[in-house]
């Protein structure tokens, strides 16, 4: 299982810096680490590396390679928090209304030109994350007065009600100023480009450390696998855990959608995928959904910049053209394996 472990994670770094290397001008790898040892660490730079390959390494591709590698971290272990908290397969944040949230917060900034006068640049960003957080805990604050044990059928249906209620909103406003409605598409459909290290300062911290607090409750989640009523005869407090994972999860995705705007489909994938190769043992869920979600978002990013050079396409219509169906036969050609055994 270790050897499992180290491989993906090598096989993760070899896809950032494939992330670094590819592009409209390809750049060998020895040159990416001699550039990387030389902004990090101030060594010697080879005599044949021009300046003009150093800001393209350094400004562009290598800033927004991690920001995806963090981006897709985050969603899968999101991913994988929300399917074993409410022990339901397809669900995600988005279900839950995050990723609505988030463009609506979106939508009052780009539509209507709202700005934080402190902090102007990071008023989409903000905003983004602060809707789509506000928007699972008012989901969850209701929850917890319609029905007091927080069964997971309620969550997902109050869920589901919120974003399309969320949705609707945003399309309203939407129509009555199309004038920006074009880069409000844009932002919906995901897309890291004229992403610099700033965000990569920003999302670094609250993916690692996100990634580790949910490890805390790696027990639980084994737990609460099982059943409810299991979690509760083992002693679980399956309300306050709830609360705790779930607003996790959504801050989590919250702070990788008011980036790079919603991207889907890896939050389903990635958790999925680990679970067949280690196993439902989330010690190793959790971290590997980060490790393998992320590489899978460096790949979607580079075919989304590469495919269609110079153009670019969104990094979401990607990941759903991939995710989907794969997605599909992982899942239903599982279900038909059972009913073959049964």
């Amino acid at each position: 299982m270790k050897t499992k472990a180290a491989t993906a994670a090598c096989a993760s770094l070899i896809v950032v810096m494939l992330g670094a290397a590819l592009g409209s001008v390809s750049i060998p790898p020895g040159d990416i680490f001699s550039i990387i040892s030389h902004k990090a660490a101030g060594s010697p730079l080879p005599a044949h590396i021009e300046p003009a390959l150093v800001a393209i390494v350094w400004n562009l591709r290598l800033p927004r390679a991690l920001l995806a590698f963090f981006v897709g971290a985050a969603l899968s272990v999101s991913g994988a928090v929300m399917q074993s908290v409410l022990r339901n397969p397809l669900a995600s944040s988005y279900t839950l209304g995050v990723s609505s949230g988030a463009s609506l917060g979106a939508g009052l900034v780009i539509l209507y030109g709202v700005s934080i006068p402190f902090m102007p640049a990071f008023t989409l960003p903000f905003l983004g994350f602060l809707f789509g957080l506000g928007t699972i805990i008012l989901i969850m604050a209701i929850v917890t007065r319609l029905d007091w044990q927080m069964e997971n059928i309620t969550i997902i249906l109050t869920g589901m009600v919120f974003t399309l209620f969320i949705n609707a909103v945003t399309m309203l406003m939407s129509a009555l100023s199309r004038e920006h409605l074009q880069r409000l598409i844009f932002w919906q459909m995901g897309s890291f480009s004229m992403k610099d290290w700033q965000a990569v300062f920003i999302l670094a911290p609250a993916a690692v450390l996100g990634t580790m607090f949910v490890a805390h409750f790696n027990r639980e989640l084994d737990i609460m696998t099982f059943g409810e009523e299991q979690a509760k005869t083992m002693g679980v407090d399956l309300k306050k855990v709830k609360w705790i994972l779930l607003v996790t999860a959504a801050a989590l995705t919250g702070s990788a959608v008011a980036f790079v705007g919603v991207i889907g489909f890896v939050d389903l994938v990635a958790p999925h995928i680990i679970r067949k190769l280690f196993g439902s043992a989330h010690r190793y869920v959790v971290p590997m959904s980060a490790v393998f979600g992320g590489g899978f978002m460096v790949v979607c990013d580079l075919i989304a910049r590469t495919v269609v050079s110079p153009s670019e396409l969104p990094v979401g219509t990607v990941t759903a053209i991939i995710g989907a169906p794969f997605f599909a036969w992982l899942y239903f050609g599982g279900r038909k394996k059972k009913a073959k055994v049964v």
